[in-house]
């Protein structure tokens, strides 16, 4: 009786099968990835696969379907792939972020307006006439160092 080696068939088919799949996973990254219009035909010929195995794969065909119909709904913009999308959560955050720079840029604003204004003012009264500043008034002589 021969050896029983169907172990090894299977084993064979599910490392085939797991293959194929990471193509067509890759292949639908790529081109959600890079804009290009994702459709059954395009993505079986992108991974090399065929078209009816895509149909038998539940989750590659939902998504497959989704890309589909978020590109049909705006068809004059290049749709960012989902992996760049920013979430509403982290929207709320950049917006507090800019807020919060807003606020620090007025204040800073301000100190320097105030600074301004002070040394403006500082230089005003210096420049007025007959104010003992410290600028000596008669010329200091000059002074001879050793020859």
């Amino acid at each position: 009786m021969p050896a029983d080696n169907s172990h090894l068939i299977v084993a064979a088919a599910r490392r085939r099968s797991a293959a194929t799949r990471r193509r067509a996973v890759a292949a639908l990254r790529r081109m959600d990835a890079t804009g290009v219009a994702i459709t059954f035909e395009s993505l079986a010929r992108e991974a090399g696969v065929s078209r009816s195995w895509l149909y038998t794969q539940p989750d590659l065909k939902a998504e497959i379907e989704r890309l589909r119909s978020r590109r049909r709904s705006v068809p004059e913009a290049r749709p960012v792939p989902d992996r760049q999308r920013a979430s509403e959560a982290s929207l709320l955050r950049r917006l507090e972020v800019a807020t919060e720079r807003n606020r620090q840029l007025e204040s800073e604003n301000g100190e320097l307006r105030e600074a301004l204004a002070l040394a403006l003012g500082e230089r005003r009264t210096a420049d007025l006439p007959g104010r003992c500043g410290d600028t000596p008034r008669k010329k200091s002589p000059n002074v001879i160092g050793p020859c």
